[in-house]
């Protein structure tokens, strides 16, 4: 069988621009740029011909935002946080090969060239809609810029694309008493120009090439959410929005519209790549248009629908470019067990990380990529950061090395000593050395990366129990000779681990390398059992980690309990406006009663919702709430909620749902039944 060193003759691999509105957090590096990076670092130890691209995206409506909170221009946001997010990646070890921007002029000229082509050939749909217009600021309202009452849940804070309480996807006009949230103005519909994708022209093409070619090899959720979204079939999008800030829409007659982002912002790879082409003197092409290229993005799984479905029903309109071959998502990564939340500053940011352990960015990528995303939400926690570094990178990894090079350093002068007879458990050691490169490769081959990493620290504990149990300080007295053999092979252990390592933890093994007086090696020459000569003079011995202290860690979790106290203070719970007047004979038709959950699970195929069975003293009914952001199934059988049981039923997710359950809203946005204080029978009314 071949390889894909074999089939492939170079390698595109992007990673997901991040918006230039503020820093970056860890639950972009999980998510994205550290298993990139991994990957890509591990192509280029195998020889291949890799071009890794990154950049921020510095259009869109959150930069508007921004600016307009911050009383900035949008260039001034953007000339900001690209600088902080490229030397906070730079800092960190993220080995772009080009980091760009997307209000770089040749990005302007290659996302317009690129539309021109589409429209040149006939791709776009020409359509007037009524859009949302605020009267008083005297513009067309983007979706984020309009919030109301979510259809579904009876969120009052719901986005006019989205319902951040119950996940579901919105149109503005969905909400129920839209408001502007640039002057709090109603809302007019308001008839305008744009132009659409027709997906629905390429929903054929997509069923064959991802659900039926793509079925065994794309990750599970992945492919998942594709076929979630082709199912329900696919409908035309909009191209181009009424905006002033991003790239100007190519076509006479369109005078304050520009590209929409999730448009501009893809072809930000493309025009990328011709920067790094004119940078480096090289012929760009070949990366975007060779079907001998690979391509690989990596992204979070809020980006899978634009990088599996559009982006390629784009290029495939383009008609001249090659199409990803896997688009490894990850899941959501949690802090402290609540949500990462830029507005809330509810996040560990990475320049601040950067400042506060300084030389220990290894540590951050073992912990990001140990605890990573890959298959479902993972939660980061101080405590597990600090348990990692002790007990994993500190006590296995670190020890074995220390050990190994002060003890050569102790008997030998730092000469690499020359092995002589072998026993039984010297021979397991080195047979078991050649076998890693190929089951490490394997995982990261398949974008498995925990898998890989776990690999490569069972490397690093069989030679910590060799050294253990052989006990060489002991036999030094009696069996020179053994000991030079013992030492010789666990040399060889660090030997291999110093290349094995470099994807994972390139600053800590460039540094062994350097003890050791090795290079970089190819991936294939690791494995081997001589990759020390004897006789070879080691440099002095140091510590690849140290121990994170307590005081650390608490001085972490301080901050964020700061965070939550001044998000508290900051954002009270306001009250809002006494509704309209109701008579109390509409008022009396309203059943409150107390029920009782006896059970709770997800709903499939959602992040928000879950299914509870209430006894309610009359029946036993199946309410959809959602709740499942704030709340774990298995915790809820047995507590008590105040429900209406006489709303009409409505069918959420395939599921009819017989009622509503009451709850409050805290400053932080989280959901707090409204329970009764004491037990009460299930079907007590509510007075």
């Amino acid at each position: 069988m071949k390889t894909e060193k074999d089939t492939f003759r170079r390698y595109t691999v992007t990673s997901a621009l991040p918006y230039a509105n503020g820093p970056v957090h860890i639950g972009h590096l999980a998510g994205v740029y550290v298993p990139a990076d991994i990957y890509v670092r591990y192509l280029r130890q195998q020889g291949r011909d890799v071009l890794f691209i990154g950049g921020s995206d510095e259009h869109g409506v959150p930069i508007t935002i921004k600016a307009r909170k911050e009383g900035i221009t949008p260039q001034q946001v953007v000339d900001k946080y690209h600088a902080l997010i490229r030397d906070s990646f730079k800092a960190f070890g993220i080995s772009f090969d080009i980091y760009s921007r997307t209000s770089n002029a040749i990005h302007h000229e290659t996302a317009s060239a690129f539309f021109r082509k589409l429209y040149e050939k006939g791709e776009f749909v020409d359509k007037v809609t009524a859009n949302y217009f605020d009267p008083e600021a005297g513009q067309f309202l983007a979706d984020r810029y309009i919030t109301g009452t979510c259809p579904h849940c009876g969120n009052e804070k719901a986005y006019g694309d989205q319902c951040e309480r119950c996940g579901t996807s919105l149109n503005a006009t969905d909400l129920i008493n839209p408001r502007s949230t640039l002057s709090g103005a109603e809302p007019v519909l308001k008839d305008t120009h744009h132009y659409y994708l027709p997906l629905d022209r390429y929903e054929p093409w997509l069923k064959e090439w991802i659900l039926e070619k793509h079925r065994d090899d794309w990750k599970v959720n992945v492919y998942g959410q594709c076929k979630s979204w082709i199912d329900h079939g696919l409908q035309p999008r909009a191209v181009t929005r009424d905006l002033d800030w991003g790239v100007k829409v190519p076509v006479d007659g369109t005078e304050g519209k520009v590209l929409y982002v999730w448009f501009d912002a893809p072809i930000g790879y493309i025009s990328a790549t011709r920067e790094w082409g004119q940078e480096q003197g090289k012929d760009w092409e070949p990366y975007w248009k060779d079907e001998e290229t690979k391509m690989v993005h990596f992204i979070g799984k809020d980006n899978i629908v634009f990088h599996c479905i559009i982006f390629p029903a784009m290029l495939k309109a383009e008609g001249s470019y090659i199409l990803p071959v896997n688009v490894p998502a990850n899941e959501f990564l949690n802090l402290e067990g609540d949500k990462i939340s830029t507005s809330n500053n509810w996040a560990v940011w990475l320049h601040e990380y950067l400042e506060e352990f300084p030389g220990q960015q290894d540590v951050l990528r073992y912990v990001l990529t140990a605890n990573a995303p890959e298959t479902k939400d993972n939660d980061f926690t101080w405590k597990d950061f600090q348990t990692r570094n002790n007990s994993e990178l500190l006590a296995i990894l670190g020890n074995f090395v220390n050990r190994t090079l002060v003890l050569t350093q102790k008997y030998f002068e730092g000469r690499v000593p020359e092995a002589g007879e072998l026993t039984d458990e010297d021979r397991a050691v080195l047979e078991a050395l050649p076998h890693f490169p190929g089951r490490i490769s394997a995982s990261l081959e398949s974008y498995r990366f925990r898998e890989a990493l776990a690999e490569y620290m069972n490397l690093a504990r069989l030679g910590n129990k060799y050294l253990t149990d052989t006990e060489p300080w002991k036999k030094i007295k009696d069996d020179e000779a053994r000991v030079r053999t013992i030492l010789n092979i666990s040399l060889q252990v660090c030997a291999n681990l110093s290349q094995l390592g470099e994807p994972f933890l390139p600053f800590s093994m460039q540094k062994l390398r350097d003890m050791l007086g090795l290079e970089l090696f190819s991936w294939e020459e690791g494995g081997r059992t001589e990759l020390l000569q004897p006789g070879t003079l080691l440099s002095q011995p140091g510590l690849l980690f140290s121990k994170i202290e307590d005081s650390e860690i608490e001085a972490q979790v301080n901050k964020l309990q700061a965070t939550k106290e001044t998000n508290l203070a900051n954002n009270p719970v306001k009250a809002e406006p006494q509704k309209e007047a109701v008579s109390y004979d509409d008022f009396v038709k309203m059943d409150l009663r107390v029920g009782t959950i006896m059970e709770a699970e997800k709903v499939a195929k959602t992040k928000k919702l879950l299914k509870l069975k209430i006894d309610t003293g009359i029946d036993q009914r199946t309410v959809v709430s959602g709740i499942a952001e704030y709340f774990e199934p298995a915790d809820l059988p047995g507590r008590q909620v105040c429900i209406l049981v006489n709303l009409e039923p409505r069918d959420i997710k395939g599921i009819p749902s017989q009622g509503m359950i009451l709850m409050a809203e805290d400053a932080d946005g989280r959901l707090v039944f409204m329970q009764p204080g004491d037990k009460v029978s299930p079907g007590a009314g509510v007075k």
